[in-house]
């Protein structure tokens, strides 16, 4: 990918000299109403304790990044497929007005919603597929203990009750572009030196 990527946006540039291109990241995460668990400190005389409601009620977080700036984009819905990911790809376009002027290329895992022929890719997108098997080159996978941490060891009587939770999250990642881009912009990533650290 260190390679792979900068020829990739170079040819991209070339092919669309009038345009600027970025380069983005996106990845989803389920999460639902089986608990997520993480170590606490707690004093040795004290046991700790967790309130457990098993459910197995689901949603999925779309996120979208940008390393170099720390942006993100956010969608929160009930399943991921084809359809989905076209309807997403088509929003994330609309909403950075991606077409003749702006192209974005976006990096993705080979999951076969990504890598369906009937996925429909708006004006302005390019995908570039990560090896398989190679999460820890996925930046965005880098987002999700930041999502989780208002969830884990909670319970949610509801999804939506979850949801509206990780809704007010979102919000605050949002605020904090700098840190995102520390936590994602990595070392040999294309463009590491604008990256917002």
């Amino acid at each position: 990918m260190e390679k792979k990527l900068p020829s990739k946006l170079k040819k991209i540039e070339e092919k669309h000299p009038n345009s600027t291109v970025e380069l983005w990241t996106e990845e989803e995460h389920r999460i639902g109403l089986k608990p997520i668990y993480r170590k606490v400190w707690v004093s040795w005389e004290d046991v700790p304790t967790a309130k457990i409601k098993w459910g197995y009620k689901w949603a999925w977080l779309y996120g979208f990044v940008h390393p170099e700036s720390g942006k993100t984009y956010w969608w929160l819905l009930p399943k991921v497929n084809t359809k989905i990911f076209s309807e997403v790809l088509k929003d994330f376009a609309e909403h950075f007005n991606l077409g003749k002027n702006k192209r974005v290329l976006l990096v993705l895992d080979g999951a076969r919603w990504h890598t369906s022929k009937s996925l429909k890719i708006p004006d302005g997108i390019d995908l570039e597929f990560l090896p398989a098997y190679s999460p820890e080159l996925q930046p965005a996978e880098r987002l999700w203990p930041l999502t989780n941490e208002p969830i884990v060891n909670k319970s949610f009587e509801t999804i939506e009750e979850l949801e509206e939770v990780l809704l007010e999250r979102l919000n605050v990642l949002i605020q904090q572009p700098k840190f995102i881009s520390g936590l994602t912009c990595f070392h040999w990533w294309p463009r590491n030196n604008t990256c917002n650290n």
